[in-house]
């Protein structure tokens, strides 16, 4: 591989990375919309605005998925979506 190559090779992947994170973050807002509407009926309908439960649900889905960091990238989720508790 020559040098040009292995540039361009880098510069298009990391385009590709830049075009995922957009896509990330927009699916991050939604999810932070959808929570919002969740926890709005739930507090309106005489519940929690927090589910445990749901919340150790997702913990697990991501360890599953992604292993220990996983469950840091859901707590973070966890956190952006129902703020801190």
């Amino acid at each position: 591989m020559t040098t040009t190559s292995a540039e361009e090779t880098i510069a298009d992947a990391r385009q590709r990375i830049d075009v995922l994170d957009d896509r990330i973050i927009g699916l991050i807002q939604e999810r932070m919309a959808v929570s919002a509407v969740v926890q709005q009926t739930r507090i309106a309908s005489g519940g929690r605005r927090v589910h445990l439960s749901r919340e150790m649900d997702i913990l697990g889905r991501y360890r599953e998925a992604l292993g220990k960091p996983g469950t840091s990238l859901a707590m973070t989720l966890l956190e952006l979506c129902r703020g801190r508790v």
